[in-house]
């Protein structure tokens, strides 16, 4: 069921995505604006809102895929005034004659193109665009998306369980429904596609254990023994997944002089119901004591923070800080040179004194750095501290906005 403050009326209010003006200064400045994201995250809808006038296709539809394929010339002689190019990355000859058709006539937000697979995108883009195009990264929504049409989870179990793709919150679906539904079309579906795999369930379980390891380094060895498969074959799964946003891999930050410092990325999921789903969750309920409760209460701060500054439009600076005796900062982010933000995440209710250990540890073993230490917790508290600031899960405006002054 939705949280009981959402009404009839607010189900089917419009959700403005905040990326929204950030792409259309984007549009006023490029020829091309490309947005990327995980299929589902609503890059047709905000597409289609910023250019309403432009044509829509998409190279999804066989047909269109094939007209595009075998003869690019001519398919883009029928929209000379621009449009809507869907999963572009399907046809990749498509790239290097736009890159002709924008120099011809440079007008300002003509093509917006959108993928799903950021890697392909990107390096097209590199290839044959670059200087002509602006990228942008939508995901699904933000917390705080939610909340200013009132449809916002009302309890943390429930955001994690229900996740924060549009479509769960655009229609009158189960949560659990609609995400195994997307793990068997888009999941199965796009990675078969790269990655020609005829054992599937092999990939499932290798998926399924990626979400149990979620705030966890990546140990490839690990993770293909457990699988049972080799460990290059297990490196290319995970690219995959990377490339199709289905994971983050969020690096460690370190300096070439900080050899004590942990080199292995951690692994999180773009979505926390994604990753809830993978573990078995079928109801908010069956969050309450589950063991993982507390990396997907990470994974979803994790994705919040990165959605901050992809949604302004701001390369992702967010890493963790970790050395090998297991000092730990869950997220740590440069907002300027040699300025940071430490962000510890803690799914508990009450505030505990060892919360701020890891805060306080690495503040001390950086002077040299400004850091501002913040903590997320699971509860309602707010507190101004002398080592922290500490904000509930449900307001995390504060912290935002430090990361993205305007």
């Amino acid at each position: 069921m939705l949280a009981e403050s959402t009404t009839q009326q607010s189900r089917h209010a419009p959700i403005s995505r905040i990326i929204t003006e950030t792409a259309r200064q984007r549009l006023a400045g490029f020829p091309i604006l490309s947005i990327t994201g995980p299929r589902q995250s609503g890059k047709t809808t905000l597409s289609r809102l910023l250019a309403p006038d432009l044509a829509y296709l998409s190279l999804e539809d066989p047909d269109t895929r094939a007209f595009a394929t075998e003869d690019p010339r001519a398919f883009l002689r029928q929209v000379t005034d621009g449009a809507i190019l869907d999963e572009v990355q399907r046809v990749p000859e498509l790239f290097s004659y736009l890159q002709g058709v924008v120099d011809a006539d440079r007008r300002m937000g003509r093509f917006i193109l959108t993928g799903s697979s950021q890697f392909e995108l990107i390096e097209s883009i590199t290839q044959s665009l670059a200087g002509r195009a602006s990228m942008l990264t939508l995901l699904p929504f933000s917390l705080a998306e939610l909340q200013s049409v009132g449809r916002a989870p009302a309890t943390v179990d429930d955001l994690l369980y229900r996740g924060l793709f549009p479509p769960i919150y655009d229609r009158p679906v189960e949560p659990a429904v609609w995400l195994q539904d997307y793990i068997g079309t888009y999941l199965e579906r796009d990675v078969r596609q790269i990655l020609n795999i005829q054992d599937l369930a092999t990939f499932q379980r290798f998926v399924q254990l990626c979400a149990g390891r979620i705030g966890q380094l990546v140990n490839v060895t690990s993770l293909a023994a457990d699988t049972g498969i080799t460990r290059v074959t297990a490196e290319s799964w995970l690219s995959v997944l990377e490339a199709s946003h289905l994971i983050l891999l969020v690096r460690p930050w370190f300096t070439n002089t900080s050899k004590r410092l942990i080199k292995t990325p951690k692994i999180y999921f773009t979505d926390p119901g994604l990753a809830a789903w993978l573990l078995g969750v079928r109801k908010p309920e069956h969050l309450t004591a589950h063991p993982q409760r507390g990396a997907l209460f990470e994974n979803w701060v994790i994705t919040e923070l990165l959605k901050c500054q992809t949604n302004h439009g701001t390369k992702p600076t967010l890493h963790f800080l970790r050395d090998k005796q297991g000092h730990e900062v869950d997220a740590f982010i440069e907002t300027a040179p040699n300025t940071f933000h430490a962000i510890e995440i803690k799914s508990g209710e009450t505030i505990a004194s060892d919360f701020f250990k890891g805060l306080d540890y690495w503040r001390e073993k950086l002077p040299k750095q400004s850091i501002t230490p913040w903590l997320i917790h699971g509860g309602t508290t707010r507190q101004d501290r002398e080592n922290a600031t500490v904000l509930p899960w449900n307001d995390l405006s504060p912290l935002l906005s430090a990361l993205n002054p305007s």
